[in-house]
């Protein structure tokens, strides 16, 4: 699913962002979905903050599969110069955690000739609002369950010699891994008018049946779901609630919205849409087409170019 979308006040986060590298930076915090780590980090921001100390904060762990969340923690806290834990932004002493983490990568810094400098990112939506106003005790920032509420970078003091800075969340130009977009559509990081909504139900559904059936099943009371395609499961879903139009037809649209609607309030149980190993195949299958395409585009320009004779 190809999504563009990269509004002006995103490109002024990408220059926010540098200007703070230029600045001073000691410690960069990545906020992820903790039910779509892989999908939900922006490659763009790797970029920019190259050679900083990264923490990974996997948030809305109550939401997601506590075994895949065991998998991606230890996923990422062997990566070098990473830390990475996982927290509900709603809990106050999982939330204060992340400053001892931060405390960790860097300790050489600290007091207030050396203030801990860290720059907080996420992508839309991913609860980073909530999660600041939950570790400074008051309320920082704006927040809702619209993505874009941040605007404009924010300091904030959570310590005497702790200096958070904030930024609006971030997509980036072109979503290269295809599942990635339907995870993120899915999860609520990307505007519904950005994507259809019913393709993005059906590919989470094709996902719910291979790994997470069974809920399928005790949630919308259904017989074995692997008998059934995407579309037979989703047409029973809107059945079971209630949407169906003229000559007992199944309006899918308004199924659709039940569907990701339940599963973005954790209402069909706890669940992740991809391991570490999952995503790491989508994102190699993403190069390689990504290289093909270059290398067909390089061809295609030298059989243009005239020929001098």
């Amino acid at each position: 699913m190809a999504i563009h979308w990269f509004p002006g006040h995103m490109n002024s986060t990408r220059n926010a962002i540098n200007d703070r590298m230029k600045a001073g930076l000691d410690v960069v915090i990545e906020l992820l979905d903790a039910r779509l780590p892989g999908s939900s980090a922006n490659p763009l921001l790797a970029k920019l903050t190259a050679g900083k100390p990264n923490l990974k904060l996997l948030n809305k762990q109550d939401l997601a599969d506590p075994a895949r969340t065991a998998q991606w923690l230890a996923h990422y806290n062997a990566l070098p110069a990473t830390r990475a834990i996982g927290l509900d932004a709603s809990v106050v002493a999982p939330a204060k955690a992340l400053i001892a983490a931060c405390r960790e990568l860097v300790p050489n810094r600290g007091g207030m000739a050396k203030p801990v400098r860290v720059l907080i990112c996420g992508i839309p939506n991913v609860g980073k609002s909530t999660l600041i106003n939950t570790i400074s005790g008051r309320r920082a920032t704006k927040t809702g369950d619209e993505p874009g509420i941040t605007k404009l970078e924010q300091k904030i003091v959570l310590e005497n010699d702790f200096y958070l800075f904030d930024t609006p969340g971030m997509l980036w130009p072109r979503i290269s891994v295809e599942q990635s977009g339907y995870n993120l559509a899915a999860s609520g990081a990307i505007g519904r008018n950005a994507f259809d909504e019913e393709e993005v139900a059906l590919e989470l559904l094709a996902y719910l049946r291979r790994h997470y059936a069974e809920l399928l099943e005790q949630r919308y009371k259904l017989g074995e779901v692997a008998a059934l395609s995407d579309e037979e499961v989703l047409a029973a879903i809107g059945r079971k609630r209630g949407a169906v139009i003229s000559g007992g037809r199944i309006n899918m649209q308004k199924a659709a919205e039940v569907l990701v609607y339940e599963f973005r309030q954790a209402v069909l149980g706890r669940i992740t849409l991809e391991t570490p190993e999952e995503f790491a195949a989508w994102q190699a299958a993403a190069d390689e087409a990504e290289a093909q395409r270059k290398a067909a585009a390089l061809a295609k320009k030298g059989k243009q170019r005239p020929q001098r004779g």
